[in-house]
């Protein structure tokens, strides 16, 4: 097939997403795990840790559930989403998808003046960046009723943002921060002690819980859950009203006041009397490890592999585990202390906030102590094992016992020579490198391969990237995506530059970018200010880069009720008049469409909205249907790309065009041929975009799609047999 004719056979637009059930439409569904839930006192829980920390939420009575999506974290709406009917209902607990980290944090002004117990979650840093301005009010104000914040502590090289921890906000607004040891039970059991925490010091308290964390599986003999202690389906409240918590002047002199004096020595009190932070002796020698308890498991496994412990963490260096890492209790700091030479502080992230504050109590105390730490470990970056094991061996060679110092020493350089020999004998390079990028036959790809075209006819445009899977674009092949500086910022963060030059700039959001942000920072600033840019909004139907999350145009809320609003409707309520819609998969309409925007200058903002649905909720949702039909004897048509190996040039601009995961290279077997050829293989979506290029590019006309009906019907066979015996036909005359 030319390209010609594959580009008349492009995918039919899917204007959003149809209205169906939640669970079907997100990457994962916890529908079947909903049973845990409601296991009472004394039956034991096993499953992964999201699913643990909703099981306590539960059983500490938690009365309203909300959040903004973002790993690690995603998992817990997805949990509540699935258990609305069979738990939240029931016991008349309020669950919501927020529309933003700030409405999450909001959300928890209900436990302000309130007895009501209350958890959101979104991912740190980011979210918690997004959220500060109330989580600094709610702070302020104080609250009655517990409220909780499970943040999922993106940190490291696995990690999406940027490389922040979520200490500083806490010690900036006084939040006390859990940091459990991730061991199942543990971080269950904080999690109900963080409601309790939270009323004695009448502080919203953080819950930080690491990708490891969140993901790993485990066990705890399981609580009954506790009704909400006031809610819609037992006593109702009656409103009240305090000046004292209301933001204000004098109000917020006498709040500042009580968080100092007050409400943080109740939170020292409430961890030394429930023993949260956890002391282990070991052999009782004079040196030790003072550590966050997220860091526990890769110190244990250090101190293992270094002979000073054992499989099970039983260390015989003395350590202190901080799972309350804010506020520190300066009396379990000075009791650890007091009988040691010198420490070794493990605490991952820049600033050293707790290796600073020890230092400080151990001079108030007049203690002697040594206390070491980024002196030892790296001041930056994610703390594997390899790194931690390096730290504590240098630190054991400077503060232990001769034997112990040897012991370590031997040990870390015959795991470093080992490392070294099984490189050596490998005889080959590391593995390439794999980036993130977009999903084979993704819709937001086209947008890319047209804005490259539209450059090689224009030359460099500015364009202003955005959070989400359309910045994949920074990477090969596209490099697109000047800028990026948050949720549903491109367009607001393109109006300095534009005045000095001389194409407009564009900007590109998703449309959870534009919900979460870009409707209000950037159309709006944009339609006020008079602003001469391009956006385009990639309206896929979902905040895919989460999990196939629901959004205002999604057309359901996360639990499923029909609700939406349009993008459309939104810009044209604002006075956006040039909108217009382009199916990203028809490349030349695409171009079109680009070509008139770039061109429409003095007049304002002019949006491109492209509306193909995640090509991953759209298998997601028809693949059990293909399945069934095809175990059924149903005819299932089925198509895919292929490249003619011989007329490929082995120029490869279609892959510089697309970078799409099934495009390919296979060895030429053509003598004439001095490289690979390019090479479609089976995981093809069969998008249309390989065509398209081809036909927009003016490439060579290798692509073709195949097109085929499994279980054919008798009328299929006798169609399928007479075009073959007409291809025969043609071939010989």
């Amino acid at each position: 097939m030319t390209a010609e004719a594959a580009a008349a056979t492009t995918t039919t637009t899917v204007t959003a997403a149809p209205a169906v059930a939640a669970a079907s439409r997100r990457e994962r569904s916890f529908a079947g795990d909903v049973d845990k839930l409601l296991l009472g006192a004394g039956e034991r829980f096993h499953g992964e840790a999201i699913l643990g920390v909703s099981k306590a939420l539960l059983q500490a009575g938690v009365a309203y559930v909300g959040g903004y999506p973002g790993a690690p974290v995603s998992h817990i709406l997805d949990v509540f989403a699935d258990a609305r009917e069979r738990v939240l209902e029931p016991y008349g607990i309020h669950f919501e998808q927020s529309a933003s980290e700030a409405g999450a944090a909001a959300l928890l002004g209900a436990s302000i003046n309130y007895p009501i117990r209350g958890a959101v979650t979104w991912k740190s840093i980011v979210g918690t960046n997004v959220a500060s301005d109330a989580l600094s009010n709610l702070a302020s104000a104080g609250v009655k009723g517990g409220a909780v914040i499970v943040v999922g502590e993106d940190y490291g090289e696995g990690a999406s943002v940027i490389q922040e921890r979520t200490h500083a906000t806490a010690l900036k607004s006084s939040i006390p921060l859990i940091d459990p040891r991730a061991e199942m039970a543990t971080v269950v059991d904080l999690t109900e002690q963080a409601f309790e925490l939270s009323e004695a010091a009448n502080l919203p308290v953080m819950l930080s819980l690491r990708i490891r964390a969140c993901h790993m599986t485990g066990s705890f003999v399981c609580k009954d859950n506790r009704p909400p202690a006031r809610g819609r389906r037992n006593a109702p409240l009656e409103p009240e009203f305090d000046y004292g918590r209301i933001v204000l002047p004098p109000s917020t002199y006498e709040q500042e006041k009580a968080k100092i004096e007050d409400r943080l020595p109740a939170a020292r009190r409430f961890v030394a009397e429930r023993g949260l932070n956890e002391h282990r002796p070991g052999a009782g020698h004079d040196f030790g490890i003072v550590l966050q308890g997220g860091t526990y498991g890769v110190v244990a496994r250090a101190l293992a592999r270094l002979g000073a412990a054992d499989a099970f963490g039983e260390s015989e260096v003395p350590l202190l585990v901080l799972n309350v890492i804010h506020p520190l209790v300066p009396e379990e700091i000075v009791r650890f202390l007091g009988d040691k030479t010198s420490v070794l502080v493990v605490e991952e992230g820049h600033p050293a906030f707790l290796e600073q504050q020890i230092k400080a109590i151990a001079q108030e105390s007049g203690l002697a102590c040594r206390i070491h730490g980024k002196d030892l470990i790296p001041t930056t970056g994610e703390y594997v094992t390899g790194v931690v094991r390096a730290g504590v061996a240098a630190y054991l060679d400077r503060a232990a016992p001769e034997a112990i110092k040897a012991l370590a020493g031997g040990l870390n350089d015959a795991i470093d020579k080992n490392v070294a020999a099984a490189q050596e004998a490998a005889g080959a390079p590391p593995v390439t490198a794999r980036p993130p990028g977009f999903c084979t036959g993704c819709p937001e790809r086209p947008i890319f391969t047209a804005l490259k075209m539209i450059m090689r006819e224009r030359g460099p445009l500015h364009v202003s990237a955005d959070i989400g899977c359309s910045t994949f674009a920074a990477l090969p092949p596209f490099n697109i995506g000047n800028t990026v500086l948050g949720y549903g910022l491109s367009l607001a963060s393109g109006g300095a530059i534009a005045a000095s030059l001389d194409q407009p700039t564009v900007a590109v959001m998703g449309d959870g970018g534009f919900w979460h942000n870009g409707l209000t920072t950037g159309v709006i600033h944009a339609q006020w200010q008079g602003l001469d840019a391009v956006l385009i909004i990639i309206e896929n139907g979902y905040a895919s880069a989460t999990g196939q999350h629901h959004l205002p145009s999604t057309g359901a809320t996360a639990s499923g009720a029909p609700a939406r609003i349009s993008i459309e409707q939104a810009l044209r309520g604002l006075g956006v008049s040039w909108v217009r819609r382009a199916d990203s998969y028809r490349l030349e309409e695409t171009l079109e469409t680009l070509r008139q925007a770039l061109d429409a200058k003095e007049k304002g903002l002019r949006v491109i909205i492209s509306d193909n649905e995640c090509m991953l909720a759209k298998k997601r949702r028809g693949n059990p249907f293909k399945a069934r039909a095809a175990r059924e004897g149903r005819p299932v048509r089925v198509s895919r790309y292929g490249v003619d190996a011989e007329i490929c040039t082995g120029d490869h601009s279609c892959i510089r065009l697309s970078g799409c995961p099934s495009l390919t290279l296979r060895p030429a077997t053509d003598p004439l041929k001095d490289g690979p050829t390019a090479h479609v293989d089976e995981t093809c979506a069969s998008c249309n975009l390989c065509g398209e290029v081809a036909q927009a590019a003016q490439l060579c006309p290798a692509f073709h799609k195949a097109s085929g009906i499994a279980n054919a019907r008798l009328r299929d066979r006798i169609a399928a047999r007479v075009n073959r015996r007409l291809l025969r036909w043609m071939g010989a005359s």
